[in-house]
């Protein structure tokens, strides 16, 4: 794992340089679509598996990939010698965001916003903001990582990790924070989430580094498929938003009170697990997909979880899309904020 960082210049091209202005238009743009042409919303949606999206699973591919050529397979072991970041990781994730995502729900939708919400509404947002809590991202953490060039190697170990941990943990910490017994974890959604978006592009990265051969070729290589990260989040994101166009125009001050415990959470437990990095003197390489992994979600997780228990049309569901909307705008905030600090790190 290299200390030497690439020089800011070869790091970002075009796309990334000026990625928030193109995730602007994308938005306006994919709730434009959705209401001029729902139907070629609705052809989308229903390219689904295991409720996997599978024109969206194409894209995060597409973003993931280019990440997964850099990860060399030689300095895993590394990992082990820089534990501080695994450790600040899987603190953040297990031991304090879903219980403080819940803590804010309940703060938010049962007191704060009491007047204007029915009971029945406000317990179905405090579902879905659960399930979001205890569901931190898989895939999009790649794309995160490489717009703040962070490790490959260690950010692969750190989502293996904690899918690990996902699969043991996410259904006892979802029944104890709703007091629901029969929490039904949809295995077919983790499996296949995990093998189209970390198993299938590592492999395909792998066999792109045997065949490429030497560093310099696969530096090259990478510097060239890069833009398909930038390219495939653009897409991705109009395409969310076109299938939430209708909700997000018939319900905005619903969106808006749900988006404010999700916007509080996300940069709170980001500052936890930056500034506990920062004080552990993690370089920032590892730092910032540390802090990265416990802010995003596994959107596809917390979605198919809130339709199986309460249903496609539920507040639940709502809750977990709106952590969809949310989720790319913010953490385009951090990906900023982190490349701002990288100087501050040791």
């Amino acid at each position: 794992m290299s200390d030497t960082p690439a020089p800011e210049s070869e790091s970002l091209g075009f796309f990334e340089r000026y990625l928030t202005l193109w995730v602007a238009a994308a938005i306006v743009a994919g709730v434009a679509i959705g209401v001029v042409a729902p139907g070629l919303m609705a052809s989308i949606a229903a390219a689904e598996v295991a409720s996997i999206n599978l024109v969206v699973a194409v894209l995060i591919w597409a973003m993931v990939y280019p990440m997964m050529v850099g990860v060399d397979f030689a300095s895993v072991v590394g990992v082990a010698r820089q534990p501080r970041g695994l450790v600040v990781t899987l603190v953040v994730n297990w031991l304090i965001k879903p219980f403080t995502m819940a803590l804010l729900a309940v703060l938010f939708f049962d007191h704060i916003f009491a007047p204007w919400l029915q009971p029945a509404d406000a317990a179905q947002y405090t579902a879905g903001l659960i399930l979001l809590g205890a569901a931190p991202c898989t895939a999009m953490v790649f794309v995160w990582s490489q717009l703040t060039r962070g490790d490959a190697t260690y950010t692969l170990v750190q989502v293996s990790v904690n899918d690990l941990i996902m699969v043991f943990a996410f259904a006892p910490i979802v029944a104890f924070l709703l007091g629901v017994t029969d929490i039904s974890v949809p295995w077919e959604t983790l499996v296949l989430a995990t093998g189209l978006y970390v198993v299938l592009p590592l492999i395909a990265g792998l066999l792109t580094r045997r065949a490429l051969g030497s560093p310099k070729a696969v530096e090259g290589f990478t510097a060239k498929v890069k833009p398909l990260s930038a390219m495939g989040l653009i897409a991705t994101v109009a395409i969310l938003f076109g299938l939430q166009g209708d909700v997000i125009l018939s319900r905005p001050l619903v969106i808006v009170l749900i988006a404010i415990p999700i916007l509080i959470q996300s940069y709170g437990i980001f500052a936890i697990a930056y500034g506990a990095a920062y004080l552990l003197k993690v370089p920032h390489r590892i730092a910032a997909p540390c802090a990265m992994i416990g802010t995003s979600n596994f959107f596809e997780l917390a979605v198919a979880v809130a339709i199986s228990l309460f249903g496609l049309n539920s507040g639940a569901a709502l809750a977990t899309v709106v952590g969809v909307l949310v989720e790319v705008p913010v953490m385009l905030s951090l990906v900023a904020f982190a490349n701002r600090t990288r100087a501050r790190f040791a």
